[in-house]
């Protein structure tokens, strides 16, 4: 190589001027650090939304609905930016409670938290809530888990179309992630359902009597068909915890099932992890690629950054980028004999 090589793309020092959203995103690629990577991030969801075939799968984790990001991910699901979502319970929980016109308050991290308690306040960091609100969501989704068939087993998918149904049929707001799921057939899957308040819930309706079943071992299978049936796949997490990781073995297990797989192909993910500390959260993609779990050419940015920066940023870039585009999705159609992923 030659000097020329390492010289030859100079940084373009960002200015004051009057452009949208996605106009200082592409800007940002120009740059350095961690503002560089978030600019890319935006270009590689824009090209993935591009594709003809490919299934976009989304992780979320962390408190992002109590923080106020659930508009968000719902905007995300109308218009089919993301195809599948895997998330902690605890986030469809609380959008639950928000769907039923309950609030998150704005609060403080220097409250007295002896006081919050005798008062019924729970605390997240700097938002509060109403821990006798909570209460009522957890009976309303035992009182639901008890009128299921419970004859049956059900992957968690199954169980969260089923109760947004039933939200949406209570009159759940339209701005409510699980009722955008069960409206838009955008598969959620909770892989650690039980910890979560919708856990508390089932368990409320196992204590009187009714028993449901949720097969977490029928989740890693029906994901894992997704992948297997799509043409590419590509990634966005948000933290990463249990939903970064469910996702991510997927392609370990179609490996192990004889498939051609070869890792998703577009990887993108915000995070505040870091990697020297050896957790999933932190790790990059490039160890990922080791694992067979991303492709060792695929499209992969990470961003050390707050999600709750970063979503609203990104989130308005790629409305204006993909504005006029009605972008479709792939279609998934469960049978009794597995998952038949359609394109167009």
């Amino acid at each position: 190589m030659n000097k020329e090589d390492f010289t030859n793309h100079p940084t373009v020092p960002m200015d004051v001027a009057d452009r949208t959203i996605s106009e200082i995103t592409r800007a940002m690629t120009e740059t350095g650090f961690q503002g560089r990577k978030l600019g890319e991030s935006v270009e590689t969801w824009v090209q993935m939304l591009q594709e003809d075939e490919v299934t976009i799968m989304m992780g979320l984790s962390g408190a992002m609905v109590p923080a106020g990001m659930r508009g968000i991910i719902t905007y995300l699901i109308r218009h089919r930016l993301i195809d599948c979502l895997v998330s902690t319970g605890a986030n469809i929980f609380h959008d639950i409670h928000e769907s039923l016109n309950r609030k998150h308050y704005v609060g403080t991290h220097l409250a007295n938290d002896e006081n919050l308690f005798k008062h019924g306040i729970d605390r997240i960091h700097d938002v509060f809530a109403v821990e006798e609100e909570f209460r009522e969501a957890d009976r309303l989704i035992g009182d639901f888990g008890a009128s299921l068939d419970n004859d049956r087993t059900y992957s968690s998918r199954e169980f969260i179309s089923l109760l947004g149904e039933r939200v949406k049929e209570m009159g759940g707001r339209s701005d409510s992630i699980i009722v955008s799921a069960y409206e838009h057939d955008v598969p959620i899957f909770i892989p650690a359902l039980t910890d979560s308040s919708i856990g508390i819930g089932l368990v409320y309706a196992r204590r009187r009597g009714h028993e449901v079943i949720v097969d977490q071992i029928k989740d890693a299978d029906e994901i894992t068909q997704i992948v297997e049936q799509s043409a590419k796949t590509g990634v966005v997490y948000v933290g990463g915890g249990v939903p970064k990781n469910f996702i991510q073995q997927t392609e370990v297990i179609a490996s192990l099932m004889g498939g051609d797989v070869g890792g998703h192909d577009y990887a993108i993910q915000y995070t505040t992890d870091a990697p020297h500390w050896g957790g999933l959260s932190g790790c990059t993609f490039d160890e990922a690629v080791s694992w067979g779990k991303v492709a060792g050419g695929a499209r992969k940015v990470q961003v050390f950054v707050d999600a709750t920066i970063a979503l609203p940023i990104v989130a308005h870039a790629l409305r204006e980028r993909m504005e006029g585009v009605v972008r479709q999705g792939p279609v998934f159609d469960w049978g009794k004999d597995g998952l038949r992923v359609r394109y167009g």
